[in-house]
């Protein structure tokens, strides 16, 4: 009776655990390991330099409750040239600034941390925001290749917000550079 319960908390185990597979952007230039199917959407924002378009990858986990994490997502942005560039270094200070400070205000929440960090030679910037009466967290890593900006996020119970599968999705993502003609 022993091994037969042993075997069914195994089962339960495996049933729980995330088949993580690569998911690759063709348009998009990036890959990322997911937990699980990804939705496309494109949002277009008008701004004041121009309209936007905003691709949008997200997989949502059928049972919140019990996931590590509640929201698995990627998006990206072409910014019309001579606006956001890689190369801008002191542009590019203020934007992750702005960024960060619009996720915090955004939700309502509080910056828990935030840090420079980079992929290959491209800039980018790591933070967490806490919100929802301290009870989520919002982690996100940002990067600016060339004109384009990526945000690669997660959105958890804030009990769980130091899960291993937070640091596999954003830990996987990798762009891939178009090959030169």
């Amino acid at each position: 009776m022993k091994n037969l319960f042993s075997i069914s908390i195994l089962a339960i185990a495996l049933f729980q655990i995330p088949n993580w597979e690569w998911y690759t952007s063709e348009k998009g230039l990036f890959r990322v390991l997911t937990p699980g199917e990804i939705i496309e959407k494109v949002e277009i924002s008008d701004t004041p330099i121009g309209e936007l378009s905003y691709h949008i990858f997200v997989h949502q986990p059928e049972n919140d409750l019990d996931s590590d994490n509640f929201l698995y997502m990627i998006s990206y942005c072409d910014y019309p040239e001579g606006t956001v560039h890689s190369d801008s270094t002191d542009l590019l200070n203020e934007f992750f600034d702005a960024t960060v400070e619009t996720s915090v205000s955004s939700v309502r929440g509080e910056l828990f941390y935030a840090s420079d960090i980079k992929i290959g030679d491209y800039p980018g910037k790591i933070w967490r925001v806490n919100y929802g009466n301290n009870k989520a967290a919002i982690k996100t890593k940002a990067y600016v290749v060339g004109n384009r900006y990526y945000a690669i996020q997660t959105v958890t119970f804030r009990e769980k917000s130091l899960n291993s599968s937070i640091d596999k999705f954003l830990d996987s993502f990798k762009i891939i550079l178009p090959e030169k003609k």
